[in-house]
């Protein structure tokens, strides 16, 4: 495949990154995958601490979560000549107090630009978080979450906002429930009809 020697490079450079590394809990571990055909990119915000050990990616109940809103097995979710995933920060932030703590600043900057002239094939970004939609729509992004979330169609066709698919959100969905029958089945019909 044409230019798959320097994707596979970014790919490496990428893996090698040590910018955070004073400032992480643990070693880095960028946690990303990507292939220079994909067609979804999936943004999050970054790797927990199950993903940090692990290594794969959405390799927790929220993955599963985001792979049922997604309507795709596991074998397609992680196909990377199908999906990238890409998360706003690539290595475990470390938790807090109320959870995990927020991707690291510099991580975005330092990469997404990077891979997004890569991956020349994405038709639809999905953005997973506070974090995600900030970095990527800017003035677009609404005054909270679930106001950028209701818009999704105003963003469409490059991005489609989502809440993060974290069990702690169920709260959310809850007092949303137009997201699931509204915003879900439009994404997996944009998902199918990308893949297929």
């Amino acid at each position: 495949m044409p230019g798959s020697t320097s994707f596979d490079r970014l790919c490496e450079e990428a893996r090698a990154c040590q910018l955070c590394a004073s400032v992480l809990p643990h070693a880095p571990r960028p946690v990303f995958r990507a292939g220079a055909a994909a067609r979804l990119l999936i943004v999050g915000q970054a790797p927990g601490r199950r993903v940090h050990e692990s290594g794969i990616p959405w390799n927790d109940p929220s993955g599963d979560t985001l792979r049922r809103w997604l309507g795709v097995t596991s074998e397609v979710f992680y196909d990377t000549t199908r999906i990238a995933i890409l998360p706003t920060g690539f290595c475990y932030p470390g938790s807090g107090t109320r959870g995990d703590l927020p991707p690291r600043p510099e991580c975005a900057p330092a990469w997404h630009p990077r891979f997004r002239a890569a991956l020349t094939q994405i038709r639809l970004t999905l953005l997973i978080g506070q974090y995600a939609q900030a970095w990527y729509l800017g003035a677009q992004r609404q005054r909270s979450l679930t106001e950028t979330v209701r818009a999704w169609r105003s963003t469409l066709p490059a991005y489609l906002p989502t809440p993060h698919p974290s069990p702690r959100n169920r709260m959310w969905l809850t007092r949303n429930p137009w997201f699931e029958t509204e915003v879900i089945p439009a994404l997996r019909a944009a998902v199918h009809n990308i893949l297929r």
